[in-house]
């Protein structure tokens, strides 16, 4: 699959990119982006919610009143979580949420979110290029030239940290290095903005 590659403008270069079909052309599997998804969000959970049972909670443990002969329920202590001030009943208590995926899983599911992108027309090639200082008008300027303004967008660029400074006030742009990128990232992106080096990099991960 070959696609245009446009500079910082939106004007077209006149040169075409190819991208690799054993990552950007194959049948998206839903499952595994689904689970890779799910991983993502799970690890992101502290899990560090915390109810206090009734063994936990400040209060007495005297019995309230005797067992039979009030007329009234019988009751134990002022713990009780039948009362207002009474602990929890099976609460949340502290947990790790993250589970185990497998390598080949999330590699395919990553693939899967590119194939889609690709299939959607959702990806935008554009030349290296390099800020001398970070500029955030700029950058807001070059997606409005790449005409994805009104778009979330992700960008996968080079090491350049005043290009990366430069998207960071934005509020529909994120921004990502290639061998960092994941499927909810891809999939969270409405438009997928890749540099020429990124994609060679992407490229070169299926080999």
């Amino acid at each position: 699959m070959k696609i245009d590659i446009v500079k910082i403008s939106g004007e077209k270069t006149g040169r075409q990119v190819e991208l690799n079909d054993a990552i950007f052309g194959i049948e998206p599997n839903d499952h595994a982006i689904y689970l890779s998804v799910k991983q993502y969000l799970a690890n992101q959970r502290q899990g560090t919610h915390k109810a206090k049972e009734r063994s936990e909670v400040a209060g007495s443990t005297r019995k309230l009143h005797r067992q039979k002969g009030t007329g009234g329920s019988r009751k134990g202590d002022i713990k009780n979580p039948i009362f207002r001030t009474g602990g929890t009943i099976f609460g949340p208590r502290p947990r790790n949420y993250s589970f185990k995926l497998n390598r080949k899983v999330k590699e395919l599911a990553r693939r899967s979110a590119l194939a889609y992108k690709a299939q959607q027309n959702g990806i935008v090639v554009v030349e290296d290029f390099n800020f001398d200082a970070p500029k955030t008008k700029m950058f807001a300027g070059i997606m409005k030239s790449l005409g994805i303004s009104d778009k979330k967008s992700l960008v996968v660029a080079g090491e350049n940290e005043n290009v990366m400074l430069s998207m960071r006030n934005l509020p529909k742009v994120s921004s990502t290095r290639a061998e960092d990128l994941s499927t909810y990232s891809v999939m969270n992106a409405q438009c997928l903005v890749l540099t020429e080096s990124a994609v060679k990099q992407i490229n070169q991960s299926a080999e």
